[in-house]
């Protein structure tokens, strides 16, 4: 919720808006070249972790990045 209120107030200085469409975790292992996306959040729900996903996948190319709708 931190998060989405500092991005929330930054865009509305620039005149956008912005929605929170779920949340989730990250379990980020740079050695290893891993990210797994998971969990929810307790205030938005439960974001969906394939678009995450696949977000990721196009930035982090070299990366394995895997998803699960399981843990918190």
């Amino acid at each position: 919720a931190d998060i989405y209120e500092r991005t929330a107030e930054e865009l509305a200085r620039r005149g956008l808006g912005c929605e929170c469409l779920g949340g989730g975790r990250l379990a980020h292992r740079p050695e290893e070249r891993r990210i797994h996306v998971y969990g929810y959040s307790v205030g938005f729900g439960r974001a969906d972790h394939s678009v995450t996903t696949e977000k990721l996948k196009a930035e982090y190319p070299d990366y394995e990045i895997t998803w699960a709708d399981e843990g918190y």
